[in-house]
């Protein structure tokens, strides 16, 4: 069975004592993006998933923040992964494997994602600094940690340079999301076709 587009549109609510959270995803959309999270850097970083990555995406989350942001970060991450998962279905008929070398004046980021099924972080980044204006940069890889785990994706995540932690921040999500479009796309050639010689992601 081809993927159809109504199948790659979802919404997926979590709600726990530390969060409460929904997701609109739509993996064929053009780069709409709508959040509300109180995590403005957070924010800025899901805008570059969306815009790159050509997904529409609506995040809306609720969270302990007077606590601080851990919970929120995480939350949002395993619950933008149950999306991608639902959206994706059996994954027939996807390219699978997605990859991307993105570059922000000194800063260069490398990321490889394939959509396997088995949970799997590689996250090689130095941050040159502990917080961006009020974010502690160690939520983003719990951000990753948590989607993966949820989404049934291997992701490598490789800052390959740079001295400034917003641009070495920004690489990382805008590599992320050309490496999703990349994966999540229909290849024509593979249509009805498990891209597994298991026969099963």
């Amino acid at each position: 069975m081809a993927l159809e587009h109504s199948r790659r549109r979802v919404e997926v609510e979590r709600n726990t004592l530390e969060t409460q959270i929904r997701i609109a995803l739509d993996l064929d959309g053009t780069g709409r993006s709508n959040f509300q999270t109180g995590v403005p850097f957070l924010e800025h970083m899901l805008d570059q998933v969306a815009r790159h990555g050509l997904v529409d995406l609506d995040i809306q989350a609720q969270g302990d923040l007077h606590i601080d942001a851990h919970h929120t970060v995480e939350d949002v991450g395993i619950t933008l992964g149950q999306a991608l998962s639902k959206a994706l279905g059996d994954k027939r008929g996807i390219r699978r494997y997605g990859h991307a070398y993105v570059p922000l004046d000194e800063a260069l980021s490398r990321v490889v994602i394939d959509l396997s099924g088995r949970p799997g972080l590689t996250y090689g980044v130095a941050y040159t600094r502990g917080v961006i204006g009020t974010f502690d940069v160690d939520l983003f890889q719990e951000f990753f940690q948590g989607l993966v785990n949820h989404a049934g994706m291997t992701l490598h995540i490789d800052n390959l340079r740079g001295t400034n932690a917003h641009h070495q921040a920004e690489t990382i999500f805008k590599a992320f999301g050309r490496a999703l479009r990349m994966a999540v796309e229909p290849d024509p050639r593979m249509s009805g076709i498990t891209p597994s010689t298991k026969g099963a992601l």
